[in-house]
């Protein structure tokens, strides 16, 4: 690590990929160093537009010597083999939800990644979305006494491509597994799981034997409940929603739209344009603070990052979530 800068290597340049390439070319506190992807084009393309040297080989991120933390974005089955191969190079990372779509092979890795002192993070980045954050530490402080009820609602603008709901894990690993995460933040004593879903809409679903559509009820210890509501589509646009409810009140927090100005005349009142249409865009400023925050935890400082932990808990809840949806059951969870 220089004085000023810590050194990445980021494997993995597709969507989310390019988003964390942009995010380190423009953080005063890090450099992209090191680029790979097994398509070379497009770790060429990133390393051109943001910088860094192209890997050739993967090995070579990991014996180079002048990396001091690794950003994965690779696809998930990849995950596993990355985070054991930092780990045995003992180089921080930073890896993309979900760590894997079984658990039993997380399980495998748990004991060196928890033996180790290498910090490992997950890419829950919503937690550090300005709003939700906000939200959860004034439940924290108290503002609306004892949480009784969080609901979290969930819906995308439109389904994703067939083909990539065939190797998702399914709309609770893929999807509702970001919620999950936000409910554990939350509300962390999750105790039991109930979920149901319908494939409304969306053929992919269907050919798949997927959910376009689903709800989940979680219990904490605490008796707090916690509600999800998920759809893959949303005709108004990315549609983010929380709502956390104490015995002194309430806290909210609402969509992000896509301009403030609003219109009334004699067809409507306060006519508003559309919320935001895409996550990358409802997400810009949490991926960034994610980023921030994972730099803290690569230079030792006390860090909110979530962890691999939080990502095993996250996958459990989801698998629980799938198994209830199926079996229409409550699935009791032990997270720890």
């Amino acid at each position: 690590m220089t004085a000023d800068h810590v050194r990445f290597a980021l494997i993995g340049t597709g969507r989310i990929g390019q988003v964390h390439a942009a995010n380190i070319a423009a953080n005063p506190d890090a450099t992209l160093a090191w680029v790979y992807d097994p398509i070379a084009e497009g770790a060429h393309a990133v390393a051109q537009r943001h910088g860094g040297v192209v890997a050739s080989e993967l090995e070579t991120v990991f014996s180079s010597g002048d990396v001091d933390a690794v950003l994965i974005s690779s696809p998930t089955p990849t995950h596993v083999d990355l985070i054991e191969r930092a780990v045995d190079a003992d180089i921080p990372a930073l890896c993309e939800k979900p760590i894997d779509l079984d658990l039993a092979r997380v399980d495998a890795l748990r004991p060196k990644v928890e033996a180790s002192a290498v910090p490992v993070a997950l890419g829950f980045n919503r937690r550090f979305d300005a709003a939700f954050a906000s939200a959860r530490a004034r439940v924290a402080a108290g503002e609306i006494g004892p949480l009784e009820q969080l609901s979290i609602i969930s819906r995308d603008p439109a389904p994703p491509p067939a083909s990539y709901v065939g190797v998702s894990g399914g709309i609770f690993r893929d999807m509702t597994i970001h919620d999950l995460d936000m409910a554990r933040f939350f509300v962390p004593d999750i105790v039991d799981v109930f979920a149901t879903g319908s494939a409304l809409f969306d053929d992919g679903a269907r050919e798949h034997g997927d959910f376009d559509t689903a709800q989940v009820v979680l219990r904490a210890a605490s008796g707090t409940l916690v509600t999800i509501t998920n759809s893959r589509h949303s005709a108004m646009g990315y549609d983010q929603r929380l709502e956390a409810f104490g015995g002194r009140g309430v806290l909210q927090v609402a969509n992000a739209g896509t301009s403030l100005v609003s219109v009334s005349t004699a067809d409507s009142v306060e006519a508003k344009p559309p919320y935001q249409d895409f996550f990358l865009e409802r997400y810009a400023g949490a991926y960034a603070a994610e980023l921030d925050e994972f730099i803290k935890l690569v230079r030792g400082a006390p860090s909110t990052s979530p962890t691999f932990a939080d990502g095993r808990a996250a996958l459990v809840l989801a698998d629980a979530a799938q198994r209830s949806a199926i079996e229409r059951v409550v699935v009791p969870v032990n997270l720890s």
